[in-house]
């Protein structure tokens, strides 16, 4: 069936449904379906794969949960846009993480001003009441897609050292490169909500769109909390990973 490729038959030892499924995400990956195009129906992929419906739906099933294809009720199930995976094991900056998987990420930069800060940003820096700090606010981009709008919030003395300098790419090297600065922890928080009319006009959302945003708050090696970040992400775009072990 066109564009279909077909399995070889008895050269695997994997479960059939593995086999489809693993066909199917590589023609995926590798753009014979492209973004939003349906995939032939359950009985298009009986009919070629040469198997049950309840093999096709295992391998649909598998394919759903990787976020690769989603649902439509009575219309079939169609091509995902593909989302930019950070997994979380590691402490790294957006760009950093998104250039190891051939994405080109840059930042724009929308302000930076010394102000009074939030009182959730008090706590998290360890400020004494009446502390200024520097907000950093910018647009990341992958592919030149603006994916999250960042807001950081920094210590007067990390914070004024940012001002005049290029604030197009992470700013977890600048920390440890140009200020000295080892980097240890961060503690990171995620929900979803809703869009402010903000986000929504620096993300291209439509109202009632929902995000997905990350609270980081990242220490130096001795501990000290120096940066703290709300990190507003496309809820179609990007995804946070985890790997968590049962010891």
């Amino acid at each position: 069936m066109n564009g279909i490729q077909q399995l070889a038959p008895g050269q695997s030892p994997l479960p059939l449904y593995v086999q489809i499924r693993d066909s199917l995400r590589q023609q995926i990956l590798e753009g014979s379906y492209a973004v939003h195009a349906r995939l032939p129906s359950e009985n298009q992929l009986m009919q070629a794969y040469g198997v049950s419906r309840i093999t096709i739906r295992q391998a649909l099933r598998d394919l759903h949960n990787e976020g690769l294809v989603f649902s439509a009720q009575g219309k079939g199930t169609y091509v995902s846009k593909p989302k930019a995976v950070q997994n979380v094991q590691r402490l790294q900056g957006f760009g950093e993480a998104m250039a190891a998987q051939g994405y080109e990420a840059t930042a724009r930069l929308l302000s930076i001003q010394q102000r009074k800060p939030p009182k959730a940003v008090v706590a998290a820096l360890h400020l004494t009441p009446g502390e200024d700090v520097v907000e950093v606010k910018r647009v990341r981009y992958l592919n030149r897609e603006a994916v999250c709008v960042e807001n950081s919030y920094f210590p007067l003395d990390i914070g004024r050292r940012l001002f005049g300098l290029d604030l197009s790419g992470d700013i977890f090297p600048m920390l440890e490169n140009l200020f000295g600065i080892a980097l240890g922890r961060a503690d990171i928080g995620l929900d979803a909500m809703l869009a402010d009319d903000e986000v929504q006009h620096l993300l291209g959302l439509k109202a009632g769109e929902a995000i997905l945003r990350v609270e980081r708050l990242t220490h130096d090696r001795g501990g000290r909390p120096i940066d703290f970040e709300y990190l507003c992400y496309r809820g179609d775009s990007f995804k946070y990973q985890f790997r968590v072990d049962r010891k």
